[in-house]
């Protein structure tokens, strides 16, 4: 989830002091794209016998450039190289917060605990059961879960164990994804374990390591000039799930070692404890939380039309309604998107066919052989179980975090990849950046509400598709794998900007033409309408709709057009073998890792009285995945609404909820209400 990185030396090594700070700075800004919500570094000074640490909520890029960092520098860097270099250690992180605000500076990182100082790449989703089962004998301070990790690992090295049991019993312990960096405040050794293989490490002859989280971000640093001379050409070794290194500073021997295995490890290179030093400015206090007599208010304006759902006129065949934009129905009441539709064959086992396609691709020798486009919603979670677990094939998966993401969609990230063994891709948005756009859009919205501006509030997740592709041209892993389900197709949106179905589309992403001059020219007449619209994110607005309709998307395979698409089964095989997260203000699995899901399907349900419930369960109906009967009884359950997640969307984005529900409210309905007796 985050970009970790660090240097490690021997004193033959021959490295200056300007050429070290040239690779922190190089490292620092390559990991930014990882996680811009923090950053922050570790130093191990074996002259003055100290671990410097400093970190602050800012960017890498800020925080290279800030006084303090520089007066950092000065104190952690100068002793090593006053009389020449000697041994080496420091560790670095970039971070994407996860557990544990970035405004509170001892959850950022480095985390140090117990004489251990920790960078962490991850998510550990049993957190609070591990606190709870260690109770007595590791005490909790912070919020932030690498603090555990590195609670848990000093607790095993006090109970006799070595520095690779301990952190083999840390992993055996933990549920999640975790790789992590480990400096010693009692040895002169530095730990380096992954179970999900997002370790990459460049080894020079003269005695230097360097590792990063991602091998493009290893390559682009080895041909950065200044670093050729040392680094250049060589390749970059991967850190396979499951593994670690323990490098000796004073022999600099490294001993490469599994995390699942039974063999003894190397002892521990004890010295007399080092002290350390956290030289970070502090960090500022959050905001307080939501008044429980508040939360009882916003309740209140919640509406849920559940009447209307009940009695409002739908296809006979399928469940979609009379306010669905563009729709007709026949003498026996159904519909034009009914009869209209072509079977998509979604109960088909095709899986022959698939391994003979997949057969191109696989490779034999351990290396990553296709790119998974990873949400961690549940059909992507699913199609990595089984091209991991049924057709053997070795993913990279790829997230691209725009600030909406989820805390529960990053847990569940987490969760499958640690427990396969995968590597996850993050790249991370300027998140404050991408939550103001959405928060001025919305502003502009609630002055005039209309349906089909709706999904501007979605364009800073386009994004995506530029991401990837230049994945592939840095990875050149050239079989893309896509879990687009074709249930999920949602023409309504567009719909509701004037937009009319295309029902001979192959792919739900694709657009007609004439569609693509439309969507922008009905944004630009509520442009002209609403100026609040004319704020600090068309920028991104306009590269969003670039990318969404102009990124080559030519080269993916989707996994549901070969296998079969249960529910039930995808749900139950989630639950049981990874302990798969639902949210628990539905009763559905699906669009809970999407923080506008929750709001944008308030709204639709309120104003037209249905949402993307309704479209999913009409398509399970077409294929003869559920009888009618049974898809109003989902969406007469899916369709309520989400108020937990919508209080996190509006406080995310920054918006007061209670103006927000009641400009909602106020928007004209498309419907009748029901006359009561």
């Amino acid at each position: 989830m985050c970009g970790i990185f660090g240097i490690i030396a021997k004193p033959e090594a021959g490295l200056d002091r300007a050429f070290t700070e040239g690779v922190m700075r190089e490292l620092f800004v390559l990991s930014e794209s990882r996680g811009k919500e923090s950053s922050g570094i570790a130093v191990r000074d074996a002259v003055g016998r100290t671990i410097h640490v400093t970190k602050d909520d800012v960017p890498a890029t800020d925080l290279i450039r800030s006084a303090a960092y520089r007066s950092f520098l000065e104190q952690a860097l100068a002793p090593s190289f006053a009389n020449g270099q000697q041994e080496l250690a420091l560790i670095a992180h970039s971070r994407l917060v996860t557990n544990g605000s970035q405004e509170h500076n001892f959850n950022n990182q480095p985390v140090i605990k117990d004489g251990i100082v920790m960078i962490h790449n991850g998510i550990v989703t049993n957190v609070d059961a591990l606190w709870a089962k260690y109770a007595g004998r590791i005490e909790r301070k912070y919020e932030v879960d690498t603090e555990v990790l590195a609670a848990l690992f000093r607790l095993f090295l006090k109970e006799g164990k070595g520095p690779v049991e301990a952190v083999r019993a840390v992993f055996a312990e933990m549920e999640g994804a975790a790789s992590v960096a480990i400096l010693f405040e009692d040895a002169a050794q530095v730990l380096l374990a992954s179970n999900t293989g997002s370790f990459y490490t460049l080894t020079d002859p003269k005695g230097s390591l360097v590792f990063a989280s991602e091998a493009y971000i290893l390559r682009t640093f080895r041909d950065k000039e200044g670093m050729k001379a040392r680094y250049g050409g060589l390749e970059a070794t991967w850190l396979a799930p499951f593994t670690g290194k323990l490098i000796d500073l004073v022999s600099f021997t490294v001993t490469d070692f599994g995390l699942k295995e039974s063999s003894a490890g190397a002892a521990p290179a004890f010295t007399e404890p080092f002290r350390i030093m956290d030289h970070s400015q502090g960090g500022k206090a959050s905001a307080p939380a939501i008044a429980t007599s508040d939360e009882g208010r916003l309740r209140r304006l919640i509406e849920f039309p559940e009447e209307v759902m009940r009695t409002i006129r739908r296809c006979s065949k399928c469940l979609l309604p009379e306010t669905f934009p563009y729709i007709s129905y026949d003498g026996k009441g159904v519909c034009n998107y009914c009869h209209s539709y072509k079977p998509k064959g979604l109960k088909v086992d095709k899986r022959p066919q698939f391994e003979e396609v997949l057969k191109k691709y696989r490779r034999n020798d351990g290396k990553q052989d296709c790119i998974v486009a990873f949400s961690g919603g549940r059909d992507s979670s699913y199609g990595l179980h089984l091209l991991v677990k049924e057709f053997g094939m070795t993913p990279l998966t790829f997230t691209y975090d725009w600030g909406l993401v989820t805390d529960l969609a990053r847990r569940n990230i987490a969760r499958m990849t640690g427990k396969l063994g995968v590597e996850n891709i993050l790249v991370s948005a300027d998140i404050r950046m991408k939550r103001r756009n959405v928060r001025l859009n919305m502003e502009a919205w609630l002055k005039q509400p209309r349906l089909g501006m709706i999904p501007l509030f979605m364009a800073g997740d386009k994004h995506f598709f530029v991401h990837v592709n230049n994945i592939r041209r840095q990875t050149g892993i050239h079989c893309d794998i896509w879990m687009e389900n074709k249930l999920e197709n949602t023409d309504f949106k567009a719909g509701f900007a004037g937009i009319r179905p295309n029902f001979d589309k192959e792919r739900i992403d694709k657009q007609t033409t004439l569609a693509k001059l439309q969507m922008p020219l009905y944004y630009l007449r509520n442009f002209a309408a609403n100026p609040g619209y004319l704020n600090a994110s068309l920028p991104d607005t306009y590269s969003a709709f670039k990318a969404y309709y102009t990124e080559p998307r030519d080269v993916y395979l989707l996994l549901f057009d070969y296998i079969p698409w249960n529910e039930e089964t995808l749900d139950r095989t989630l639950k049981d073998e990874y302990n798969w997260e639902i949210s628990p203000d539905t009763t559905s699995t699906w669009r809970i890792g999407d923080g506008t899901a929750a709001f944008y399907n308030y709204v639709y349900g309120l104003v037209a009285g249905f949402t993307e419930f309704d479209t999913f369960r009409s398509n399970q109906i077409r294929e003869g995945m559920i009888t009618r009967e049974e898809g109003l009884a989902h969406v007469l359950r899916e369709n309520r609404p989400r108020f937990e997640s919508m209080l996190w969307y509006f406080e995310t984005i920054g918006v007061d909820m209670e103006r927000a529900l009641k400009a909602i409210n106020a928007i004209p309905r498309l419907y009748r209400k029901p006359v009561v007796a």
